[in-house]
């Protein structure tokens, strides 16, 4: 099975929003034994999207839309696909009534506009959309040029759209893939693209299973690919060669598909009965925000302070000869509010960060200087790092390397 996915809104092409539900799509359609050919994306014009749609199922057998589903003008999808099959748009009495209900639970009357949200063509059929006011299609003609193809549209809405995937249109696809495709992505963090690849090369040479490197923010993640009759023969044949990953790269490696940093040194300080406090400079608070995005961080993290002033850093803990002697931006400091974490949350573990964020320089010192500090019981270890980046970034790999510092220490007492 051949697949297209089509992006639809002008937003889209004038770089206001980034498509990422093509992006999480195409991740979604390999496992399913569906090959993915092209990515489209169309403004709101319905005689654009008109000829885009009938493009793609000239040379697809599954089309994904997303976006264009709205009750506004400038939402088209239904029309184009009407027009592409050739079948009036017929309001469904019953949908109607649905999204009367659902408008008036809000204490509001819904608009006539909303109303096309309720039409079908003859050749399509519902996809439920229970936490947003648009439903998507499925729509299958049986006769014509293009019978028997399938276009699966959805909300542009990135959490509707996922939902309704997952639970409404992924399920039948399933039963139609040829063959059955597993990934498994292999993160790591601390090594480079090119020498991670360098390190795997021997691993590359395979057809099936595959092994790829890609550079993502959170490091580098190797995705290992196998195809086969069934998920557990392709499982096997990415296990095995998983095995052969971690042989080489071992230390490098964090996490395995969604798992995040984060979560990775939440789970090591479990494992250890640890807990772990924060006292940020540059970063902001960053490092904070990224632990407690994790679920059940209270149980490892006991906090953190975010401090810029060299007042509030002394009344946290550091001490103010140190700052006098050696200034904000040194090892000596980020040592220092590494100590003051762990104490002052009554952590095992304590992490420091200070430096210059960008884009002026400080006390001297670069934009991109950073010192990055780990007090682990008493033991202190501070790094200095510079990322010749914008502020933001520099703040985000910062914060993603001070918490791999923290990894690393742990895994030294496995």
């Amino acid at each position: 099975m051949k697949a297209e996915i089509l992006s639809i809104g002008t937003e889209l092409l004038l770089g206001d929003i980034t498509d990422t539900n093509a992006s999480w799509l195409a991740q979604r359609l390999a496992p399913l034994g569906i090959d993915l050919y092209y990515i489209s994306q169309v403004g709101d014009n319905v005689g654009r999207i008109s000829e885009t749609i009938a493009r793609a199922l000239g040379r697809a057998d599954l089309v994904i839309t997303t976006g264009g589903l709205g009750p506004t003008s400038d939402d088209l999808t239904r029309e184009a696909i009407a027009a592409v099959i050739g079948e009036p748009m017929v309001v469904q009495a019953e949908l109607e009534q649905q999204l009367r209900d659902r408008f008036a639970r809000r204490g509001v009357t819904m608009p006539a506009s909303n109303v096309k949200q309720a039409t079908l063509i003859a050749s399509a059929r519902i996809l439920p959309n229970p936490i947003g006011s648009a439903p998507g299609w499925w729509t299958q003609p049986q006769e014509g040029a293009f019978a028997g193809r399938i276009i699966v549209s959805m909300p542009g809405v990135p959490f509707e759209m996922k939902r309704m995937w997952t639970a409404e249109a992924e399920p039948q696809l399933a039963q139609l893939g040829s063959g059955l495709i597993y990934s498994l992505t292999i993160k790591t963090v601390g090594i480079g693209e090119s020498a991670a690849e360098e390190m795997v090369r021997h691993l590359m040479d395979g057809s099936n299973p595959t092994l790829a490197p890609y550079a993502k923010p959170d490091g580098v993640h190797l995705r290992a690919t196998a195809k086969a009759a069934t998920r557990n023969a392709a499982e096997a044949m990415v296990n095995a060669l998983a095995d052969q990953v971690r042989e080489v790269l071992g230390p490098y490696i964090y996490g395995y598909n969604d798992e995040t940093l984060e979560q990775a040194v939440g789970k090591l300080l479990l494992e250890h009965q640890l807990t772990l406090g924060t006292m940020e400079s540059f970063t902001g608070g960053l490092i904070a925000h990224n632990l407690t995005n994790v679920p059940g961080s209270s149980k490892w993290y006991n906090g953190g302070i975010v401090a810029y002033q060299n007042t509030l850093k002394q009344q946290m803990g550091v001490p103010a000869d140190i700052i006098a002697q050696h200034g904000v931006i040194s090892a000596q400091c980020a040592a220092a509010m590494a100590t003051a974490a762990r104490q002052r949350t009554g952590a095992d573990v304590g992490i420091g960060t200070t430096g210059v964020a960008g884009p002026d320089e400080q006390e001297g010192k670069a934009a991109g200087t950073v010192f990055l500090s780990v007090d682990f019981g008493g033991q202190v270890r501070t790094i200095e790092q510079f990322y010749k980046y914008p502020r933001a970034e520099v703040k985000r790999l910062g914060a993603m390397a001070a918490v791999n510092m923290v990894r690393r220490a742990l895994l030294r007492l496995d």
